[in-house]
C-alpha cells in the first residue's frame, strides 16, 4: 500500500532572501533578485546581472577552517536542510537512521571553488587540495548526509534544470512505498564564471532581467539558491501534530530526443512528463488549479511550454492561472525545480498565485494566463509544478493539498 507524502519543512536561500519565508514574500511582491554580479568579473559578457545571494551572512554559524573548506554551495546548502528540518518540527541532531535519505539535484555547487584552485594555481601558487574537495559533484549531498547523520538512499541527481524536481519525484516514491521514513530533498546551485560564460556564449541570457513569458523576452537570468523540502508520510505528520504544506501526490519525467539545448517546439515531451504525473497521481486533467511553470525567458522554451499546456489542457488553458518565479530568483539550473516546488507548495497552503515578475505583455506566441502585475488570491486543490532541461529531460511534480 502507498502512502500519501507529506511536505512538513522547507528551507530556502535565494537571492530574494536567506530564508524560506523570506523569499516567499519577496516572491509574492513581485520583486526580483536579479542585480549585477559580484562574486566575478563580467565585463566582457553579453549580460552583467544574475540572480546573486549577496548581503546575507550564511557563514556565520561555520568556522573559519569550515569556511576555507567548504565551498560556497556546501554552505548554503547546509544551512537551507537545517532549516527545512527545523521548519518540520524536527530535532536535527536525531534524524540519525538508516531509513533517512537526502536526494538532491544539482552538482555544479564546488565550480567556483575549483575555478579559484586554478586561478591559484596557475599563477603559481600551491594551494591547499582540501580547498578544493567541493569540486565533486557528490560532495554537497554527502555533507549534509553526514552532518545529519541520514544513512539511507544519499544521492544527487544531475539531469540539468530538471534535477531537483526529479530529486523530489523520487524521494517522495521512497517513502510513498515505505523504503525511507524520511527525506530531505532538493536542490543546490551556485553562480560560477564556467556556467556564466557558457550560456553567455549560447547567447541565451537577456542582458536586462529577464521576461518570462513577455513578448520581448530576450533570454534568461541565471541565478543561485539552495531548497529543501522535509518528506515524510503523512500519518506520521498527523501523529506528531505538525503542520502540513501540501503533498507530493505524483510526479513524471520524460525525453524531447528532439535537440542537445533547444526543447521541441510542440512542447510534446513537457506533455508527456505532464500527463504522466497526473497519472501516477491519479488526478485529472480538469482538477489542476495553476501551473507553476519552468517560464525561462527564452523565446524557446516560453513557446514550446505554451505549446504544451494548450496540448494538455484543450480550451481550458486558457482559464489556467500559470506563473514564472525566474523573473523573481532567476533561473536556479539544477536547483530552479527544488525553489519552484517550494513556489507551488506555497501558493497551494497559501491560497496566493505569485505573479510573474518581469511580464509586461504577452504575444501571440505565449497568450495563456501568465498572471501578470500582482499576486492573485486563489482556492487552489492541485498545482503543477514543471521543468525541462538541455537535452530535453522534462520533469513534473503534482501538488495537492491535504484537507483538515
Amino acid at each position: 500500500m502507498r502512502r500519501r507524502v507529506a511536505v512538513t519543512g522547507a528551507g530556502v536561500i535565494s537571492a530574494l532572501g536567506g530564508t524560506a519565508a523570506d523569499t516567499w514574500e519577496g516572491i509574492v511582491a513581485g520583486r526580483t533578485g536579479i542585480a549585477p554580479v559580484t562574486l566575478f568579473d563580467t565585463s566582457s559578457d553579453r549580460t552583467h546581472t544574475a540572480a546573486q545571494i549577496a548581503g546575507l551572512d550564511f557563514d556565520r554559524s561555520f568556522t573559519p577552517k569550515e569556511r576555507g573548506r567548504l565551498s560556497r554551495g556546501d554552505r548554503i546548502g547546509l544551512c537551507a536542510a537545517l532549516q527545512a528540518v527545523a521548519d518540520a518540527g524536527l530535532d536535527p541532531d536525531r534524524l540519525g537512521g538508516r531509513r533517512a535519505g537526502l536526494l538532491m539535484g544539482g552538482g555544479g555547487t564546488g565550480l567556483p571553488q575549483g575555478e579559484e584552485y586554478l586561478r591559484r594555481t596557475l599563477a603559481g601558487g600551491a594551494p591547499r587540495p582540501s580547498s578544493a574537495l567541493g569540486f565533486f559533484q557528490a560532495a554537497t549531498a554527502d555533507l549534509i548526509a553526514s552532518r545529519l547523520g541520514l544513512r539511507g538512499r544519499v544521492q544527487t541527481i544531475m539531469n540539468a534544470c530538471s534535477s531537483s524536481t526529479i530529486a523530489i519525484g523520487i524521494g517522495a516514491s521512497l517513502v510513498a512505498r515505505g523504503v525511507q521514513d524520511l527525506v530531505l530533498a532538493g536542490g543546490v546551485e551556485t553562480l560560477s564564471r564556467t556556467t556564466f560564460s557558457g550560456f553567455n556564449a549560447l547567447r541565451l541570457v537577456d542582458p536586462d532581467p529577464c521576461r518570462p513569458f513577455d513578448r520581448e523576452r530576450r533570454g534568461m537570468s541565471l541565478g543561485e539558491c539552495a531548497a529543501f523540502l522535509l518528506l515524510e508520510p503523512l500519518e506520521t505528520a498527523r501523529r506528531r501534530a505538525v503542520r502540513v504544506y501540501g503533498e507530493v501526490a505524483g510526479s513524471g519525467m520524460s525525453a524531447d530526443a528532439y535537440h542537445l539545448t533547444a526543447p521541441d517546439p510542440a512542447g510534446a515531451g513537457l506533455v508527456r512528463s505532464m500527463r504522466a504525473a497526473l497519472e501516477s497521481a491519479g488526478v485529472a486533467v480538469a482538477e489542476v488549479d495553476h501551473i507553476n511553470a519552468h517560464g525561462t525567458g527564452t523565446e524557446q522554451n516560453d513557446a514550446a511550454e505554451t505549446c504544451a499546456i494548450k496540448a494538455l489542457f484543450g480550451e481550458r488553458a486558457q482559464r489556467l492561472p500559470v506563473a514564472s518565479i525566474k523573473g523573481a530568483v532567476g533561473h536556479c539550473l539544477g536547483a530552479a525545480g527544488a525553489i519552484e516546488a517550494f513556489a507551488a507548495l506555497m501558493s497551494l497552503h497559501g491560497g496566493v498565485i505569485p505573479p510573474t515578475t518581469g511580464l509586461r505583455a504577452t504575444g501571440p506566441d505565449c497568450d495563456l494566463d501568465f498572471v501578470p502585475g500582482r499576486a492573485r488570491a486563489a482556492r487552489l486543490r492541485v498545482v503543477l509544478s514543471n521543468s525541462s532541461a538541455f537535452g530535453g529531460n522534462n520533469g513534473t511534480l503534482v501538488l495537492r493539498g491535504v484537507g483538515p
